[in-house]
């Protein structure tokens, strides 16, 4: 059997796309129990990305597929109160937490590093941005082709 160094370890993932879900998914390899958390009716912008045309209709675009598997799933409106406090129990029974919002969405949710930090003060919160979380370029987009 394949070591598992993270065996035991739950993470949330809120991350879209590539960099986050790709994080994520060499925890997953890693042993940790990784649970994906998608907005409701959108989801991951990667489940409409790649080049077979069924599978994006789907929702099962191969950017998704290629960076989602052994991860476990579930869709909150964390804009929503009920759904929030979802998202909180959720965040009391986990280790780790990524996102890759633009800097301040997660604070403007209401679910910021201080406030799961009160949640659960043992909580490992990663936050992926191109630009970093502070200074002049923080609100710029950033994927793979605008950094290069």
């Amino acid at each position: 059997m394949a070591l598992q160094p993270l065996k035991g370890i739950r993470v949330l993932d809120l991350t879209n796309v590539l960099a986050g879900p790709f994080c994520c998914h060499q925890l997953a390899h890693m042993g940790a129990d990784v649970i994906k958390v998608e907005a409701r009716l959108t989801g991951d912008l990667a489940r409409q990305l790649g080049a077979d045309v069924e599978l994006n209709r789907r929702n099962m675009g191969v950017s998704f597929l290629a960076q989602n598997p052994g991860k476990r799933s579930l869709t909150l409106n964390l804009k929503n109160a009920r759904a929030k406090e979802v998202f909180r129990r959720l965040v009391r029974t986990a280790d780790v937490l990524v996102e890759n919002f633009r800097p301040g969405v997660m604070d403007r949710l209401g679910l910021g590093y201080e406030a799961l930090l009160a949640e659960n003060p043992r909580l490992v919160y990663c936050a992926i941005s191109g630009f970093g979380q502070s200074g002049p370029l923080r609100d710029l987009p950033a994927y793979d082709q605008i950094i290069q």
